[in-house]
């Protein structure tokens, strides 16, 4: 994959994973902030009041540097550290899995649990749609409305996606492109107000 592209999920999915009457309920869903994680984790919470354990993990961000991974009341790394091993082993990021147990009388062993919730997890994931995300960078670039032809062609032969344009006495574009093409981009329109 190259440095510039990360993989992540498209649409939410659900896994199921029971062992000794114990239940794993598994949601997948894309995120992208802190925010929009504590709300999901709320609404599990307060869905699945009856529910033994919520435990969950996450990744955000390109760079997959933002992570967490959350036991609940487990024994420690047996749930968060198992569901966070299925993102990783994935390769994916702006995900948020989050494990619902409910208890079936037997106890499972750390052992058990670890496979658990690392098999719940991982059927969450396979019922998601994967997608391959490009980094982009925005750039916004202001010119003089005589250059409106040249910036033109460069944004025709680039193929950034536009994000907005204001075209007045003085122009502006703000352009978003693949990370590894926002160098090119830049240095190309820096030379059209040179020239």
């Amino acid at each position: 994959m190259n440095s510039d592209e990360y993989r992540t999920i498209k649409s939410e999915g659900e896994g199921y994973y029971t062992e000794k009457r114990s239940k794993f309920l598994a949601f997948a869903h894309h995120v992208e902030t802190v925010e929009q994680i504590k709300d999901l984790l709320a609404i599990y919470r307060k869905k699945y009041y009856d529910a033994r354990h919520v435990c969950y993990a996450y990744m955000l961000g390109p760079e997959r540097t933002e992570f967490r991974a959350n036991d609940d009341g487990e024994p420690s790394s047996t749930a968060g550290k198992p569901i966070l091993g299925q993102i990783n082993s994935n390769e994916l990021t702006d995900i948020l899995i989050v494990v619902v147990r409910y208890y079936g009388g037997v106890n499972l062993g750390t052992s058990g649990l670890i496979v658990a919730y690392r098999e719940a997890a991982s059927d969450a994931i396979a019922h998601a749609e994967v997608e391959t995300r490009q980094v982009e960078e925005v750039i916004t670039y202001s010119f003089a409305y005589p250059l409106m032809n040249e910036v033109m062609r460069i944004v025709k032969e680039m193929q950034p996606r536009i994000i907005s344009q204001t075209y007045d006495n003085t122009c502006e574009i703000c352009l978003s492109i693949r990370k590894s093409e926002a160098e090119q981009l830049k240095s190309r329109l820096n030379k059209l107000s040179f020239e």
